[in-house]
């Protein structure tokens, strides 16, 4: 007889003895019983073991309970805790939860990493382009300053070697003097409001 039915027919056993086969199914498995010693030594040991259990519990009276038993089950429970109140305890605590969480957070980092390097990348790339445009800007009006400084410069002197170097301390002069002249605006308005 193979493994298979054997599981099969053990099945059935218990709902043999439970009563729950219908009449087919019933004549089916006794029949099945007079051919299989397996199923036969499995019904018998289950049947014994029902025998055991109903007399066991027949002749077991019910077991009379202090009248404090939840006070000493209460107080055992409490007891047994008592390590767990101790700070080495809350220290041994502390540092396996904090374990745990390392670990936990190295195991999300490393399955997210991809796609945290491809966040910090783009995000790179915006920083270094707005820089980058910040740098475009400032070099270009530099470079526009100083054609309009020698432009200027020589219109008014036209042999001078240091007229390009004039215009453009003419123009940083004019932007310097024009940012003074807001911050004295600035302060003379916060003195009013004061």
């Amino acid at each position: 007889m193979s493994a298979s039915s054997k599981q099969c027919q053990k099945e059935q056993i218990a709902a043999y003895l439970d009563g729950e086969l219908d009449a087919e199914s019933m004549t089916a498995f006794e029949q099945h019983l007079c051919d299989c010693s397996f199923c036969g030594t499995e019904l018998n040991a289950q049947e014994r073991l029902i025998m055991h259990l109903d007399s066991a519990l027949k002749v077991t009276p019910n077991l009379p309970l202090p009248h404090n038993f939840t006070r000493i089950i209460a107080a055992r429970a409490e007891s047994d805790l008592s390590g767990l109140r101790d700070r080495s305890e809350h220290r041994r605590a502390l540092r396996l939860c904090l374990i745990l969480a390392g670990a936990s957070f190295t195991l999300i980092g490393a399955s997210a990493g991809k796609g945290l390097l491809f966040s910090g990348r783009t995000l790179a790339q915006k920083v270094f382009g707005i820089f980058g445009l910040l740098w475009t800007a400032l070099h270009d009006t530099a470079v526009g300053l100083a054609a309009i400084a020698r432009v200027i410069g020589g219109g008014l002197v036209p042999e001078s070697h240091f007229a390009g170097l004039a215009a453009l301390l003419l123009a940083l002069a004019v932007v310097l003097l024009s940012l003074l002249i807001g911050r004295y605006h600035q302060h003379n308005e916060m003195r009013l409001f004061e």
